[in-house]
């Protein structure tokens, strides 16, 4: 069921307008901003930890990422009625490095694999019955255009600065862990609340924060920080907290007045020129969840990497995407070359990415003018062994163009 939505106070999960016909796309007007609508699903699928998504079988997994809007709500956002043109390139890549990228895909249960070198085509494949017109979730990915979103939010004014305290937009974190703690360390996770990211745990904070129950006008991302202590003195301590890009985007929610996806439509989807819709999943009290869930086909991933490779000119603050890209978090000694910047991952080379569980994907090499953007299944939601792969299919990629 989809119902359009006219306004903020629509994006309740109960709200009903009227129901969508025809084409979602206008046409004849190729400067229309797209438009969002709620999803709903005929069955919701169980919140319970015990039956989180992090503990499905290979094949309802594979199942689920292509169509993750027929088991939980969200909300979903038109394509730009005129797509930004990915045209092929004129020069291939080198069978040895073809033949790694489909063996990578093999060996890594890749559903999806696509290279971008200067806005032009070199490598699109795909694998487990995945099309070019079908979507595919994202989850971490998610925490990267999140990030994007609060860029944008800075350069229109809602927010001040990364130095904003939380709770000056949200004051309902008052009294909790997260008092002091600034924006900009909520984007970099280094806010010294404790937390568990254990993904094989049914026990741990990322499997219970989207189950704990929802309290009359309070975000999820709210209800369960109250949970949460302090273990460090805010800015001082990296751990990964999905929540605290749940918060992030709650924060940007609050202080432009729109939800994620609709303030997407507008800083992303349209100057970006998404080809295919967009879906970002909801929590059970209505608002985009900032840290996972997004659903988009590959080539949009790829469309999303060379807006920023581009630098997001009007959309964000000049100069963002090189300090969103950075390691404002040295991992030092233990990972020489890696970090952590305002939810995107550093790498060597001066290379950066978005990457989630169970393989997926955007890495950005602004030196090889490169982008890759992959989607998987793989059969663990995390795997060092597959993310080197990964950088090393990268790399072969990159060096091509020396």
């Amino acid at each position: 069921m989809k119902n359009w939505l006219v306004g903020a106070a629509a994006l309740a999960l109960t709200g009903c307008g009227t129901t969508a016909t025809g084409d979602m796309q206008a046409a004849s007007a190729p400067a229309q901003m797209p438009a969002v609508s709620q999803v709903m699903p005929e069955q919701m699928a169980s919140m319970d930890p015990s039956d989180s998504i992090l503990f499905w079988s290979d094949e309802r997994r594979s199942a689920a990422f292509r169509d993750m809007e027929s088991l939980f709500p969200g909300l979903e956002v038109t394509p730009r009625s005129k797509a930004r043109s990915l045209p092929r390139s004129e020069n291939a890549l080198s069978s040895e490095t073809v033949n790694a990228i489909r063996g990578f895909m093999r060996d890594t249960s890749v559903s999806g694999l696509m290279v971008l070198r200067g806005g032009e085509v070199e490598f699109e494949e795909y694998g487990l019955g995945l099309g070019a017109e079908d979507r595919w979730t994202s989850f971490s990915v998610a925490k990267s255009f999140t990030s994007t979103l609060l860029g944008a939010a800075i350069e229109d004014g809602s927010i001040e600065s990364l130095d904003t305290p939380v709770t000056d937009i949200i004051p309902a974190l008052s009294g909790t862990a997260y008092d002091g703690v600034t924006v900009g360390q909520i984007a970099t996770m280094t806010s010294g609340v404790a937390w568990n990211e254990d993904y094989t745990d049914p026990a741990s904070d990322v499997a219970r924060m989207l189950a704990v129950t929802p309290v009359a006008g309070e975000s999820q991302a709210v209800t369960y920080a109250r949970t949460l202590e302090r273990e460090a003195p805010a800015g001082e301590k990296w751990v990964y907290k999905t929540l605290e890009t749940n918060l992030l985007g709650l924060i940007v929610e609050e202080a432009t007045g729109m939800s994620l996806a609709e303030y997407a439509a507008k800083k992303i989807v349209f100057p970006a020129g998404f080809e295919g819709s967009l879906f970002w999943m909801q929590d059970l009290t209505g608002g985009n969840i900032g840290g996972c869930c997004l659903s988009l086909t590959l080539s949009d991933y790829a469309r999303f990497g060379q807006f920023v490779l581009e630098g997001g000119e009007g959309v964000v603050p000049s100069g963002w995407f090189d300090a969103a890209g950075d390691a404002q978090v040295d991992f030092g000694p233990r990972a020489p070359g890696f970090g952590y910047g305002y939810q995107w991952w550093a790498y060597p080379g001066e290379q950066y990415g978005a990457q989630g569980i169970f393989g997926q994907a955007i890495t950005i090499v602004p030196d090889a003018d490169l982008v890759v953007a992959v989607v998987s299944n793989w059969p663990t939601a995390t795997s060092s062994e597959n993310r080197a792969k990964f950088r090393e299919i990268v790399g072969m990629i990159a060096a091509e163009a020396e």
